[in-house]
Order: C-alpha cells, then structure tokens, then sequence
C-alpha cells in the first residue's frame, strides 16, 4: 500500500475537474480526497501502486475535454490518512504563486441545448442553461478559488432541484458555478427606450424575435458584453444602425445557424471545424455566390463576412423565430470605445442606438469581445484573440532564458488594437480585446484588465513591466506608473521589434532569422515612423537591417484619415506641380486651399513626417484607385484594396504576367524598397487604361516582391535558415502569398502566425519575450 499526494497546475477549475477524479479514484480502487486549493488542485490518494500508476495514466489521456493541465507533481505522503473511500473535499483558499487559472467562456454544450428545447424539461427555453461543460467562467469569476460565491452567479443561490444536481458527484452539474435554473437563475427583460419594462422571461425573448423579425434595432446583453441586432436583408435596418453607430463602412458580423453558413459563404472542413468549436469564434470567410440574395449589400462592402454561430442559449433562441438568415451582431460600443456591459450603461449609452433592450440581471465581471480568425493561405490566424481563448495563457519553451524565466512581467501593449501581457515563467496570459487606448474609457479598461489578470493568476509581485517606445501613449504612462507601484524594472520596446518576438514566441522557434514587420506605423528609434521593416534576429537582439523607403506625411495623422494626402506626397517626388494639382484636383476631394497648404508642407518640410508604412503605400494606392478617400476604420483603405483586388480572381497566366511586371520595377536601393517607383508605375498604369484590379494586383505583388528579395538578400548574406513575416500588414493574403513563396522556393523557412495575433493584439505577448531575451540591456 503507498500513498501519494499529487498536485495538478493548469486549467483544472471549473471543468468538471474534481469530479473527473473522483470516478478515476473509485475506479482504480482508491481511497483519498481531491479538493481545489485556490489556484490548483490537490490530491492525496492510498492504494497499491499499480492502482496509482493507471490512475496516473486516466489523468492525463481521460481528462475533461475543457481541461489544460501544464504540470503534475507527485510526492511521497508520510502522514496517516484517514479515508476509507475516495471522497471529494471542500474548496481551500490556498494558492499558489505557480498555479493555474480559470478557463475561457465556451459556447453551450449539446446536453444542455437539448434539454433547453425539451417542453418537458425544467429548464425549457431557459436562456441561461449551463454545466460543468458549457457556459461562462472568465467573464463571470471575481477571484480565485473558481466558487460560485466567487463569482456574479452568487446573487443567485440555488433552489432545491439544482443543489441536489450540485451535490451530486456522478451529475455533470456538480460544482458547475454557472448553474441554475427558472426557478434560482437570472432573468431576461425587454426594456423600451423609455426605460420601462414590457416583458420578462420567455415572452421578452420571443417579442425580441418579434421586434427584430419587423426590422427593429436590439441591444442584447450577452455573456461578455452587449450586442447590436437587427436583421441581416434590409438595406434601410443596416443603414440606420451604421448611421446611429457612426460606422459608415466598417463590415458587420453576422450569426446565422450552422446549416446557414454554406448558404453564402464559402467555407472549408476547417473554418467549419473553427466555427463549430466551443470556443465559436467569428470566422472571416469568403462570400459565395448566393450571398447577395440573402444580405444587404451594407453588411459588408468586402469580399469577406465575418460569421459566428450561436454560443448562448439566447442567441439559439433569437434565431429559432428569425425570418431572416441571420442577424448582424456587432459589438455594442461607439468607434474607439469599450463595449458596455452593464444595465446602467446599456441604456445610457446606447439610447438613441437601440430601439429596444434585451438585458437580464447577471453581472459581466469581466468584459470580453468576440475572438475574430481568418485563414490566410492555408493558415488560420487571429485578426482578435478574446472570448473562448482568454485567460488560457500561450506556453513557449524552445529557449532556455524563457524555460527558466523566474520574473512576473507585465507588458501593456501598444496604443491601438491593443492587449496586455502578464507573463509567469514560460506562460504569457494575453488579456481579452482591449482597443484604443487614447481613449480614455478605454485605458481606464486597459488598468482593470491587468488587474483582472493579476487578480485571476494570484500574482503578487511584478518584476518588470515593458511598454512601447512613444513616450507620449497612455499605455506607457501606465507602465511607468505600475513600475514604480510594484518598484519594479521598466523596459521600453521598439513596436516593430516587438512584432517580431511575438513571431518568434508564437512560432516557439529562436533560430536566427530575418523578419519582416509591415503594419500602419509605429515610433521609430529614429523618431520617424516605422512601418516596412526588415529585422534580423541574432543572439537574443533584433537589429533594423532595412526598410521601405521613407515618405512623408503631410499633415500627420490626416494622412491616415484622407490617403489622398499620402498619395499627393509620393507622386509629388515624380510629378511637376502643375501635373499634380491636376491629377488630384480630379478626385475632387481637396479643394485648392488644402491642395497649395499640402503642397507648402512638402516644399518647406513643415509638418510632415517621415514614414517606412507599408500601410501608407497601400493606402495611397487605394485612394488612386478610388476605393477609399477617407478612412473611417483602423486599415480601411489597405482592407478594401485587398478585398477589391481579390474579388477579381485573377487567373494564373494574368496572376503570373503581373508578378513579371513587379519583379521589373523592384528597385532596392541602399537597403530601401523604392516605394515611389511602384506608386508612379500604378499611376502611368491607370492613365494607360489598366484594369484598377490589375493595379491593385500589381502594387500588391511588387511590394510582396520587393520585401521578399530583401528579405532573402540578407539571409542568404547573414546565414539564417528562417524568414518571417508579421505585423496588421502579414493578414493580406496576396502579400503574404508572395513573401512565403519567395521565401520557400529560395530554400528558406517559413514563420508565420498561428497562436497570437499578427497585429497590434499581439505587441504585449513580444514585448514580453522581448524583456526576457534582453535583459541583459536594461
């Protein structure tokens, strides 16, 4: 007889962990107990050895499917223990600076859905159906232990029915923190604009179905946050919700029932797999043919929509009375601004928005957007890692400084489309979605966030924190004032570098390799705007070993509001003035007072700064091709050239004449892509009477090209075996085509994307790899 005492780290609270290993106990004739002990769960167990060995064994290749285990330590236990049987024990508020977290919300389980749609069932048309398998946790958990009183579902204490399940180790509703019923649980209301109260319960939700099916805007309150809802198929509905929302182009996503889906899209075994998943993220997925028969032209003006199945009992029941396909669901939040989750807010905020409020009286602890992915050749990536995936953290261990990292970071991301960081050892715990932090809301979200995370993880003590190099970011602001709260080391971080650790952490691999970081912009070490970088990765460091060529913007930041300036600035170093006030005179968007001050600008080098954006160039082409004179979203007018190029579909002889075209016109000149050449090469193309998609193709191709044979010139000069691309710009399908072929076909490896965001959402995870590599500099 031997007794062992196991401890199990990971994400083994709130997964029907203790009654998993209750089962294997009886199973394997053990006796002991199993309890949780605040942030991980300990076991202590007496039997023969074989027993224990094959109990072993079940937990690690029988554990619950929601279950992440990270470690399993087994001890000796010399104490006596006074079990016969194999019992479970109640919650220790123990914790463990080393131990786990609560896992991510995920989607209702088929058991759950089945006795929602059961007449006979008492939870029949019950919104708010849950078990240990399904429902919500990160966005319902205050603190650690994972305990119902831990969480908003506290309000709620459970009728006889329900603790009866509770109690019951053999249920899978045992110790399930998110379940209730009618008769205990939260409440749905339908709210007017007056703020009165016109239904609850079942009938709220089907005059919801009511209002929407007859073309009203709803705000629904969700599991992380508020929804917009209105039907997918009347121009007018769409028309009016972009109008409240001051989101005039931007694509909507929109939930429609699995069968839907092949109806207007064209989707793969694996986008369905993705969409199917209890993590049920919005998959980007390409229109079909049928599309325009079933959604406003309004929905989306690209070639792509982002489509979400139901992950709630009340989205199944919105859609089962929906005459329409599906409904646009979009984030409940003005442009730049948190998404509002609770009551007070809801109708605040959103009066004049929504018609009507579909809300219930569960408290969202923790605000959580939906997660966003898109496959971009053959690969799927994060455009958005939120809900389903957050707090689970990313685990890197192909470097020992990272293996053996003993240090609690936390990085604070860039300004916009940002996370933060919290890194412990060799796990880096990304936030949910956090947004534009210039706005105040929103880094006042950015604060709690990094709380929540240090709160969740039972960390205590912060070593370092790391931030961006602008120094005038409110995140950095906030980054100084956490290093001097916790006293701890502050380390600044160049943006586009910090891409590119993300790159490395994301692909787990620290060979020497060349990277390409291509976004929107980002402060240089130089104090110019970076933004078509080519970086090398040697013993820890990242050196800029070049660059797009440099551009000027004209008016600053209005550049990235009106691409037109953009466009004026580079044909301004090929063009006489008088050839280019007319050209752009005829897109009639400036009149002659903003053309002569930009031109003054670009004469005297008064406010204009210098900018390597790749999305500059893509930008300026845009707005050559008149696909978007003013951005009203973050990358607009690069997106839509994409999506306007790829609905084409170029065949290969076209496709392959273009890029012969690209590879003539590459010039590199002192470590520089002359960007200009391209540009004024697009220009001649659309006076000569080129497609604008062949245009569109060729800028595409040639900055592809260019970056490329850079990018293989230095590996083959600095001996790497790796190239990679990352940064907003690596989502354009067509670019990142062109650099991973290039790439391969001169015998390099490819790096790419897959855990973390290429962009901004995933600065904070490199800025973390960043201090560990280099800690030595600081």
């Amino acid at each position: 007889m031997k007794i062992k005492k196991i401890i199990i780290k990971g994400i083994v609270q709130g997964v029907g962990f203790r009654p998993f290993i209750y089962r294997i106990g009886k199973e394997n004739n053990l006796r002991g107990y199993v309890k949780n002990m605040g942030n991980y769960v300990e076991i202590v167990v007496a039997g023969e050895d074989k027993d224990i060995k094959n109990f072993l064994k079940d937990i690690k290749n029988k554990k619950p499917p929601l279950a992440h285990i990270e470690k399993i330590v087994v001890l000796d236990y010399n104490a006596p223990l006074h079990y016969r049987d194999f019992v479970i024990e109640g919650s220790d508020s123990k914790t463990d600076e080393d131990g786990g977290t609560v896992p991510p919300d995920v989607s209702i389980c088929e058991e759950c859905l089945k006795e929602m749609w059961d007449r006979n069932n008492r939870r029949y048309m019950y919104p708010f159906t849950a078990c240990t398998n399904c429902g919500p946790r990160f966005t319902i958990v205050r603190k650690l232990p994972y305990d119902r009183e831990n969480t908003s579902m506290a309000q709620f204490p459970l009728c006889e029915e329900c603790l009866r399940e509770y109690r019951d180790p053999l249920d899978r509703r045992f110790h399930a923190q998110a379940t209730c019923c009618p008769k205990c649980g939260p409440k749905v209301y339908l709210v007017d604009s007056e703020s009165d109260v016109l239904d609850e319960g079942n009938s709220a939700i089907l005059k919801s179905v009511k209002l929407l099916n007859e073309g009203y805007i709803l705000a629904v309150k969700g599991i992380g946050g508020t929804h917009l809802a209105c039907r997918c198929d009347i121009d007018d509905v769409i028309l009016k919700l972009r109008e409240r929302l001051n989101r005039p182009t931007q694509p909507f996503a929109v939930m429609t029932k699995e069968e839907n889906v092949k109806l207007f899209t064209e989707i793969d075994e694996e986008e369905l797999s993705l969409l199917k998943s209890p993590r049920r993220p919005i998959v980007v997925l390409k229109k079909g043919r049928d599309y325009s028969r079933y959604f406003s032209e309004y929905i989306s003006n690209l070639d792509t929509v982002g489509v979400m199945l139901p992950y709630s009992g009340l989205h199944y029941l919105l859609l089962e009375g929906s005459e329409a396909l599906a409904y646009v669901m979009t984030s409940a939040n003005l442009p730049g601004y948190p998404m509002v989750i609770n009551n007070r807010d809801i109708f605040y905020k959103l009066r004049g928005i929504a018609d009507y409020f579909l809300i219930h009286n569960r408290e969202i602890v923790n605000r959580c957007d939906d997660s966003v992915v898109k496959k971009v050749n053959n690969r799927v990536v994060f455009l958005r890692r939120s809900r389903g995936y957050v707090p689970e953290p990313v685990v890197v261990v192909n470097h020992r400084d990272i293996r053996e990292n003993k240090e609690n970071i936390i990085a604070v991301g860039p300004e916009m489309n940002s996370t933060a960081c919290l890194v412990k050892g060799n796990r880096f715990y990304l936030s949910q979605h956090i947004g534009n932090t210039s706005k105040y809301e929103t880094f006042i979200y950015l604060s709690k966030g990094i709380e929540n995370l240090l709160r969740i993880t039972n960390t205590k003590d912060i070593h370092g924190v790391v931030c961006d190099l602008h120094p005038t970011y409110n995140s950095t602001k906030l980054a100084e004032e956490l290093a001097e709260r916790f006293n701890a080391e502050l380390y600044r971080i160049q943006h586009h570098k910090a891409h590119a650790y993300s790159l490395l952490g994301d692909e787990d691999n620290f060979q020497e390799s060349i990277i390409i970081a291509v976004d929107g912009l980002g402060y240089g070490e130089d104090g110019k705007v970076w933004g078509g970088e080519i970086l090398r990765y040697r013993n820890n460091s990242m050196k800029r070993i070049g660059h797009l060529e440099e551009q000027y913007m004209p008016g600053g930041d209005l550049c990235t509001e009106y691409p037109l300036r953009m466009l004026m600035s580079i044909l301004y170093k090929k063009l006489e003035e008088g050839e280019l006030l007319e050209f752009i005179r005829s897109y009639n968007i400036f009149d002659d007072r903003i053309l002569e001050l930009i031109l003054f600008q670009l004469d005297r080098k008064i406010n204009v700064m210098e900018t390597t954006s790749c999305g500059r160039v893509l930008d300026a082409v845009s707005a050559l091709l008149s696909i978007c004179h003013r951005k009203t979203y973050d990358g607009e007018p690069a997106v839509r050239l994409e999506g306007f190029v790829r609905s084409k579909g170029y065949g290969d002889d076209e496709y392959k004449r273009c890029l012969e075209m690209a590879r003539e016109d590459i010039k590199i000149k002192n470590k520089k892509l002359i960007t200009s050449d391209l540009v004024y090469r697009a220009y001649n193309m659309l006076l000569e009477g080129y497609e604008r998609e062949f245009i569109g193709l060729y800028i595409h191709l040639a900055i592809g090209e260019g970056l490329s044979s850079m990018a293989v010139k230095f590996g083959e000069r600095e001996g790497v075996e790796y190239i990679g691309i990352t940064g907003g710009v690596s989502y354009n399908s067509i670019i990142c085509k062109v650099v991973k072929d290039r790439v391969e076909e001169e015998g390099f490896k490819f790096l790419y994307h897959s855990k973390v965001p290429n962009g901004d959402g995933g600065v904070s995870f490199g800025q973390g790899i960043g201090y560990i590599l280099n800690k030595d500099l600081k």
